[in-house]
């Protein structure tokens, strides 16, 4: 059963999810604010946590930034604001989803679904595929079993399953010029529902970890009206 972390300070919403997810088959267990989810993820293991923007002591955006600094942990984000600001800092800090409160238990429940099936295609694909188990280019090695990324020195970059498949695309597909469809379709699956700017701010994130200069990259070119390119010659170790 799917092991999820409710982290939300409305005692009611934490009830009533609580409640809910369990009826459909999830473990659960909540959180009233940052510490205490801190303390939950040193003791047991979870597969996705729904994090509340809005918490006492330390917002869930701060949370979500220092999460990403040690964890690749799948991340749906909870807001009251009905704002697309806040859904690009969201996802731009590394969270996987994001629901505007309210929302309907149900589309919440096919978002946790959703992510976890992501997840878990990536996890058993790298499993079983022995045909591409290391990517390099430009002094970078994508581990494609392990999903994980070094730098030449051997430092190992985190990123999140969402940049991972995005970046596994771009190296899959090196020196054409991809269309953010094109992207939607390689990296998730043509079932995914993304908004128009999602693409942009998961390559904004990939660029800030993986250029020297974010702001004039060698790696992931814009190509004007068009898509992106990646540039580097990519080799199979």
């Amino acid at each position: 059963m799917p092991h999820l972390l409710l982290v939300d300070d409305d005692e009611d919403i934490l009830s009533l999810l609580d409640a809910f997810f369990r009826k459909h088959g999830h473990t659960v267990c909540v959180a009233e604010d940052g510490k205490a989810m801190f303390a939950a993820l040193e003791n047991q293991t979870f597969d996705l946590i729904i994090l509340d923007v809005m918490l006492p002591h330390e917002d869930g955006f701060s949370l979500c930034r220092r999460l990403r600094t040690t964890s690749t942990i799948p991340i749906i984000m909870l807001t009251a604001v009905a704002d697309s600001t806040d859904r690009v800092v969201g996802l731009e800090l590394g969270a996987d989803d994001y629901l505007t409160k309210p929302f309907d238990q149900r589309e919440l429940l096919a978002r946790v679904k959703a992510v976890l099936r992501r997840t878990a295609a990536a996890a058993t694909v790298a499993q079983h595929d022995e045909t591409r188990p290391l990517l390099c280019f430009a002094g970078w090695r994508l581990d494609v079993v392990r999903r994980e990324i070094r730098s030449t020195d051997n430092t190992l970059v985190l990123l999140s399953s969402v940049e991972f498949d995005l970046l596994l695309a771009f190296a899959e597909h090196p020196r054409r010029i991809l269309t953010r469809d094109q992207l939607i379709d390689i990296a998730r699956g043509s079932t995914h529902v993304a908004y128009d700017r999602s693409i942009d701010v998961q390559v904004s994130r990939l660029r800030y970890k993986l250029e020297q200069d974010p702001k004039n990259p060698s790696i992931i070119r814009t190509i004007r009206n068009a898509g992106y390119m990646f540039v580097p010659e990519v080799t199979r170790g």
